[in-house]
């Protein structure tokens, strides 16, 4: 028997998770073979290759270029500038993307100047920074402008020797004639090159992989000396002349509205210039109704803020508790829920057959992002249309946000792109956009609005906190019977879960598609605290959850548990959806023997230490992954080591790759040890770092991460190299003390709070 409910396929890669929760389709890029490309010369410019994608199911050939935007410039002395089309929030493509066009242009890296591209949906498509997938959705665009560009510069060259463009090679920007030793450099041939029709694009070449000069190599990032030496790249340094300061106070529990505030008051103090009630637009994800102070200086505006006095009507506002929800998600959690979203097999019939079965409920809590850049936005209202500086993984959802929010048509709205201090999924949501849009139009002028950390803080999108009752089975023979997973969720409306709350698709959770009976059921706990996407959506507690129940089930069938995993992953084989977001199991093993050789799995430790196991496929992404730790007499946790295992196809640039699976670890380890956001009365307990404590330089664990050299196309870093961390440093904690952690954050752990 097969059953689901709530699942939708995957097969062509084309939905995307709205901020709201919704899934939506994303339409196909589809590239024409003359629209796609089209080269333009000027004086200063050189040769400049333009693109325009068909954003649609249906491919379109079109002769209108006015869309089109640069991606490649090349300036007459050689010079070569590329656009990077998506957020740079410290995931790398602002040098990874460029890198890929560079590696087929054939260029030296040295000569490459990278600038970020204008926010355009109509040019550019979708621009967004999420999910992983910037690398993977524009790999074939990026590629196919590099050799396009080539390919023409090569046929100028040809043109202008006589000879045929198949004697004609290229390295290092330049164009050479292997007979006569004849050399050109681009930007020689640029002026020629731009004169020449655009090669149809199915029949341009890729250059081998043999062939790669940079792509797997080693580059640091393009902004990295600006970074260290303070230049103005996020959106808190942006500034413009005569602009204001402004903050915004918001009711500290959801839903709350301005009855009173000593408005008059707050206006007589130093700096301030403007103080007024600001209604909302009756939308939680742009403009919540607040008071706006705006002052000659963030200080002023700061210092303001604290003087002000609010009568908050709260009739419709949020009393969520925690407390409240800690006592009745486990009291649901061990009820049976006649909401199964997925069934296969027959888990009743088969438990009454088994010889073991093992039962766990788990539970995690709430979690903030905690992004090192406060949310910002600087906006200067002028008539009917508006200019902005922000740091947004979302821009092209911004111009929408905001010209919802001031009534204007959309092509009203110019945003720019910085740089962002930290996304973590928070900065999908334009809430601060929409409030410094707002508070400009009213004084009618351009001001930076600046949250405060506890702002930040208690104004969060919080990953939702939640509740797993597991039960599995255990044959004679050792080996896995069944699987029944029943997950409480947070719901808003209360008929569907908040965004990432529950798996967006119940068939293909793991491990369903690999046990004979399983069954996920869902029960639902209503909530009005806003909860939103954060690092690697759902997989962050999923894997957990999953790979410490499966070491608990291969611990009581006595098994080794890389053994008991292997097993479980079975023959090499393609699961559905047929694309890069089905599981391959092949791959899979391979990350896990990997990582369990590099970790020296099954090496004699000394006693109160131990070596955990976990792995997880999501973001298309396989990550396995062993942690070293030791527990102390006083129950201290030191975790010495995280070896990862990673198989994201072709890795672009490896020390970008690095850095993001090392950010993932200092991510897992901090949500899973220390983090938690807890309400009461419907307001956030914890404001600051003081009582949200991020992890210490001190804590961090050495990191060996180790790449499969795959053929496969390229896929993220960013998101799947998070979801591993947690089960394998809970898996190592039993290794060395025989306890079980199912609570996180690990703090709340009963065996470490009597210790």
């Amino acid at each position: 028997m097969t059953r689901e409910t709530n699942f939708t396929a995957l097969e062509d890669l084309l939905f995307e998770i709205e901020p709201d929760g919704q899934a939506i389709k994303r339409p196909a890029v589809r590239m024409g073979r003359r629209a796609f490309f089209k080269v333009s010369a000027c004086a200063a410019a050189g040769f400049v290759l333009a693109f325009h994608a068909e954003f649609s199911r249906e491919a379109q050939a079109s002769d209108d270029h006015s869309r089109m935007n640069a991606y490649i410039r090349i300036a007459p002395d050689g010079q070569v500038f590329i656009y990077s089309k998506n957020p740079e929030i410290g995931q790398g493509v602002k040098t990874s993307m460029p890198m890929i066009i560079a590696e087929e242009l054939d260029v030296e890296w040295q000569q490459v100047t990278v600038e970020q591209s204008p926010i355009s949906q109509t040019a550019f498509g979708r621009q967004n920074a999420g999910g992983s997938r910037s690398i993977a959705t524009n790999w074939d665009i990026m590629r196919k402008a590099g050799a396009t560009a080539r390919a023409m510069l090569v046929q100028a060259a040809s043109a202008r020797w006589t000879v045929p463009a198949t004697e004609c090679q290229t390295e290092n920007g330049e164009v050479y004639h292997s007979h006569s030793g004849r050399r050109l450099s681009y930007g020689e041939l640029a002026t020629d090159a731009s004169k020449l029709p655009v090669p149809d694009t199915t029949d341009v070449r890729f250059k081998d992989r043999s062939d790669y000069q940079l792509i797997g190599k080693r580059v640091g990032g393009v902004d990295n000396r600006a970074i260290v030496t303070g230049q103005s790249l996020f959106g808190i340094d942006q500034t413009l002349p005569d602009m204001l300061f402004a903050v915004y106070e918001k009711c500290p529990a959801l839903g709350g509205v301005v009855k009173s505030a000593n408005l008059q008051a707050i206006l007589s103090l130093p700096g301030v210039r403007h103080v007024f009630v600001l209604e909302g637009n009756g939308h939680p994800l742009e403009l919540a109704p607040g008071i706006a102070i705006v002052a000659t200086s963030t200080w002023a505006a700061f210092k303001a803020k604290q003087e002000l006095i609010v009568e908050w009507d709260e009739t419709n506002a949020s009393d969520d508790s925690w407390s409240q929800f800690e006592t009745e998600g486990r009291k649901l959690a061990d009820r049976t829920s006649q909401n199964i979203l997925y069934e296969k097999g027959d888990v009743g019939a088969i438990r009454q057959q088994t010889d073991q079965t093992v039962e766990s409920l788990y539970q995690y809590g709430f979690v903030a992002h905690a992004a090192l850049e406060p949310q910002n936005c600087l906006a200067w209202y002028k008539q009917d249309s508006i200019e902005i500086w922000a740091s947004t993984q979302s821009p092209t959802r911004g111009v929408g946000n905001v010209a919802n929010v001031l009534g204007i048509s959309e092509d009203k709205v110019t945003i720019h792109q910085a740089r962002v201090g930290g996304g973590f999924g928070r900065r999908l949501v334009n809430d601060a956009m929409c409030e410094a849009a707002a508070i400009s139009k009213h004084i009618g002028g351009p001001v930076k609005l600046t949250w405060t950390r506890e702002d930040d803080t208690k104004h969060d999108f919080f990953r939702a906190g939640g509740f797993r009752s597991l039960k599995g089975g255990i044959r004679q023979d050792g080996t896995l019977a069944f699987w029944r997973d029943h997950l409480v969720a947070v719901s808003n409306d209360g008929e569907r879960p908040v965004i990432a709350g529950a798996p967006r698709q119940p068939a293909t959770e793991f491990p369903a598609q690999l046990v004979d009976h399983y069954q996920l059921s869902q029960s639902l706990y209503k909530m009005k605290t806003r909860c939103g996407l954060w690092r690697a959506p759902w997989s962050n507690v999923s894997a957990w959850v999953a790979q410490s129940f499966l070491h608990e089930l291969s611990n009581a069938a006595g098994r080794d548990h890389l053994e008991f995993l292997l097993e479980l992953l079975g023959e090499p084989k393609h699961l559905p959806p047929a694309n890069s977001y089905g599981l391959d199991t092949g791959r899979a093993a391979a990350v896990v023997r990997l990582a369990a050789e590099k970790a020296g799995w099954g090496r004699k430790l000394p006693a109160g230490r131990g070596l955990g196991l976990a792995f997880h496929f999501s973001h298309a992404g396989y990550f396995a992954e062993v942690a070293e730790v030791s527990v102390n007499s006083d129950r201290e946790v030191n975790v010495h080591s995280v070896t990862v295992a990673a198989d994201i196809g072709l890795v672009i640039n490896r020390s970008g790759a690095e850095s993001q699976c090392q950010g993932s670890v200092v991510d897992g380890l901090g949500a899973m040890f220390n983090l938690e956001i807890t309400m009461e009365n419907g307001r956030i307990e914890q404001e600051n770092f003081d009582t949200y404590a991020l992890m210490r330089m001190s804590d961090m664990p050495v990191v060996n991460i180790h790449f499969v050299d795959s053929d496969h196309p390229p896929t993220g870093a960013g998101e799947p190299a998070l979801p591993p961390v947690a089960p394998a440093v809970c898996n190592a904690i039993f290794a060395a003390t025989g306890h079980r952690i199912r609570t996180l954050p690990v703090s709340r752990e009963a065996f470490f709070l009597q210790g």
